[in-house]
């Protein structure tokens, strides 16, 4: 089966949809526009039951098939956020909300999963029940963690649940899965320096937080350098410092952001211990006071192997074995599908979208736009992994 015919056939809806959506893109918690159309939409098809209101913004569609199938269900998942990026596609869809941007292709994410869904209403080629899940606030907010405290898995039972990512850095159309960790989990990291504000001629009168801000960017490289195995990845990046207002003044504080990523637990517990370890040292070696916070938010992301071998089935039968591809190591980016995966088996994989242009923008890059050509393929999948699974008996 390759992609299926009456999904393709209304390809062009498919692409109006997604475009619309990243017109109106919505920062997590907030999709209140994109949630009212899906479900709509979910009602238009003839889904037998839409709830909406779960983790605020969420969207549950329920779809059965044309027998019970023994009480036999899987769900599907897609996320619908987008980032707080200023669009610079020049695209004549691009956003219309200076500041917020569909930077990570979650507008396609949904239209793929809404695509599935018209199809699987129209056609029910299987037994059992399928959830449709729509989640909001991935980017950072845990979105998918909210779903599962308010009742997901016990208020619609299911064996397995799958996730996927559109992803530029692999050919387009060609699936990509692994086994075991195939994100990190994740942290972020809040740090403010109480220095002394004084005359930038000055400086024997203040207490630079700028300087201490740069010697602890500086130590704390040495955490995944010499601190954790080089065989266990790790990754600890400071992504923003903010300090001061112009060119000759000392300032009172330095503000600094960050995010650490690692997948074996005792590798988290060395960068978390490290982190508050140093920077503290550091700030009092300089007479400073400082507020650090070493947060975790998503733990890391593990596909179980009897779901991942189902994928992998779902996606040979559309894009063919020699577009599913193993991926050698996992991605050091986070996903909150991690939540879902710690009380279900189950299996995230990727789908590549890449147009084969050089230097071609990556997802959080504000030039990225996601591939429409995925979208037949990526509703294939769906659609696929259902009618397989959930086989008529």
């Amino acid at each position: 089966m390759p992609i299926i015919n009456r999904i393709a056939a209304y390809a062009d809806d498919l692409t109006a949809w997604r475009r619309d959506f990243h017109e109106h893109p919505e920062l997590g918690f907030e999709e209140v526009r994109t949630s009212k159309i899906v479900a709509e939409k979910l009602r238009e098809f003839g889904v037998d039951e839409v709830v909406t209101g779960i983790a605020k913004t969420g969207v549950i569609g329920v779809i059965h098939g044309k027998h019970d199938g023994q009480g036999r269900a899987i769900g599907l998942r897609a996320d619908m956020d987008a980032l707080p990026i200023l669009e610079e596609t020049g695209l004549p869809y691009a956003s219309k909300t200076p500041g917020k941007m569909h930077a990570c292709g979650h507008d396609g994410h949904t239209t793929m999963l809404l695509g599935a869904a018209r199809y699987l209403a129209e056609t029910r080629n299987f037994d059992g029940t399928v959830y449709l899940i729509f989640q909001p606030a991935e980017e950072g907010l845990g979105g998918g963690r909210e779903m599962v405290k308010e009742g997901l898995f016990s208020r619609y039972e299911m064996e397995r649940v799958y996730g996927m990512h559109n992803w530029p850095g692999i050919p387009e159309g060609v699936f990509a899965w692994r086994e075991g960790p195939v994100m990190a989990a994740a942290a972020q990291i809040d740090i403010c320096i109480t220095g002394r504000g004084a005359h930038g001629a000055q400086p024997h009168n203040g207490n630079d937080p700028i300087v201490i801000a740069s010697q602890i960017v500086t130590a704390l490289q040495t955490i995944v350098a010499r601190r954790v195995d080089p065989n266990l990845p790790a990754v600890l990046t400071i992504g923003q410092i903010v300090a001061g207002d112009t060119y000759n003044v000392i300032p009172q504080q330095a503000r600094m952001k960050g995010t650490a990523r690692w997948f074996q637990p005792k590798v988290g517990d060395q960068l978390e211990q490290g982190v508050l370890r140093l920077v503290r040292g550091i700030a009092e070696s300089f007479g400073a006071s400082v507020e650090v916070e070493f947060r975790r938010t998503y733990p890391a992301t593990v596909n179980d192997v009897e779901a991942t071998t189902l994928a992998r089935r779902a996606a040979e039968a559309v894009a063919g074995a020699n577009a599913v591809r193993h991926m050698d190591q996992p991605t050091m980016g986070s996903e909150d599908f991690s939540f879902m995966l710690n009380e279900k088996s189950g299996c995230y994989i990727m789908l590549g979208g890449g147009r084969g242009r050089e230097n071609e923008p990556m997802v959080h890059h504000p030039a990225y736009d996601f591939n429409d050509s995925l979208l037949p393929i990526g509703a294939s999948y769906w659609a696929t992994l259902v009618e397989q699974q959930l086989a008529k008996g």
